[in-house]
Order: C-alpha cells, then structure tokens, then sequence
C-alpha cells in the first residue's frame, strides 16, 4: 500500500524534473541562438538539451515563448542602461554610451543582435524592452539637439536605421576582428554631429576581414572557398 509520505513526494519530485527540464531547454537555446541567430531549429535545441520534442513544446508551446523566456531577463539590463543614459548631464555622450554598452553585451550573440535590429515577434517583456529602447534614443535625440551638439534633421528613427544596419554585423565584425565595431559605430555617430568629428578609436578591417565578415553574415563562403 503507498504511504501518504510517498504520496506527498512524487508531485515535488516531477515539479522539480519539470524545472530541470525547463533550465535545461533555456540553456540549450541561449546557446544555439547565440550561435546560430532565433530561427535555429527547434529539434536541435530539444536534442542540446537532452529531451524530447514533446517536452520542449510542452513548457515552450511557440517560438515566441522560447524566445521570451531565453532573453527577457539576460536583456532587462538594458532598461537599466537606458535608465541611466537618460540621467546623463551630456546627451550626446550618454547616447553613445548607452549603444556602445548595447553592442557590447550583443557582440558574441547573433540572437540577442537579431532581437533588437528585426521585427522578429516577442513576448511582453521584450515589447517593453523595445518600447523602452526606442523612448530612451528619441529623448536623448532631442535633448542633444536642444544642446547643440546634433544635428537639428535627426530623428529617433533615422538612428534606429542605421544602428540596426550595423548592428546586423556586429557579432561577425567582432569575430573577424574583436572591437572593430567601434569604429564603425564611431563613424556614425559622427555624422550626427554639430562639431568637427573626433579620432576613430579602432583601426579598419582588412579586406580579408571585411570579406569574412560580410560573407558570414549573408551565411555566404569567402572568395574562393569551395562548396
């Protein structure tokens, strides 16, 4: 006969494998969008992770839910960027800053970068996130303008363009060459300036470099690599 001890501690020993399971498949999608951006399939994150399909469907009924719950807390820091930009005395400087701290986090991540620079779908926490973003760039835009230090035909959205373009190569950028993505986004936000622009703070790809990073990024080989 079972006793009301055993009783008692199955449910707690299946919630347990069920939390197991659920850090496991979390951990295994970090992973595979890291390295392979948020359309990896799905069978092989359930396999990373050492369970079955049914399993990961189970806790993760869609994509977006994956997603979700893979990147809402790893990027809530960024609010906590936006936050402080948003109390910088210069505008400008806190603007750069506040995407300088962005790119870094995202340089190693092609899922997190495909998050912020798509329209990919995302759950609750990242909509806010993105809401967020997108008031933090508009305020600061207007505020350097109101300081003098941008120019006066910038909008929010032309930002948003352009660092989502470059964004796109970052993580190969920083695999062809670590850091060389400063450069680039230097360059930006030099265009947005009032004043004569500042030095460049990294040297620029070498054409190899710039041929690998391009041709990882469009999933492409190099020239004259073979099929």
């Amino acid at each position: 006969m079972t006793t009301s001890s055993s009783r008692g501690e199955e449910p707690a020993a299946l919630r347990a494998d069920a939390r197991r399971n659920r850090e496991l498949l979390i951990a295994a999608a970090r992973e595979l969008f890291a390295e392979q951006g948020l359309e990896a399939p799905l069978d092989d994150i359930a396999r990373r992770a050492g369970v079955g399909n049914a399993t990961l469907y189970r806790r993760f009924p869609t994509r977006e839910a994956l997603i979700e719950a893979v990147f809402g807390e790893h990027l809530g820091g960024s609010m906590a960027s936006g936050e402080e930009a948003r109390a910088g005395e210069d505008a400008f400087a806190s603007l750069l800053g506040y995407m300088e701290r962005i790119f870094e986090g995202l340089a190693a991540d092609r899922g997190a970068i495909e998050l912020m620079t798509t329209t990919v779908p995302a759950g609750p926490t990242l909509a806010a996130l993105r809401e967020h973003n997108h008031e933090t760039v508009a305020l600061l835009v207007r505020r350097a303008q109101e300081q003098g230090t941008m120019r006066a035909e910038v909008v929010a959205e032309d930002l948003l363009f352009t660092l989502a373009a470059l964004g796109r190569f970052v993580p190969s950028a920083a695999a062809a060459a670590p850091g060389s993505w400063r450069r680039y986004l230097t360059l930006l936000f030099d265009g947005l300036r009032t004043e004569v622009a500042g030095p460049l703070p990294a040297p620029p790809l070498t054409l190899d470099q710039l041929e690998a990073t391009l041709a990882d990024a469009g999933g492409g080989r190099r020239p004259g690599e073979r099929g």
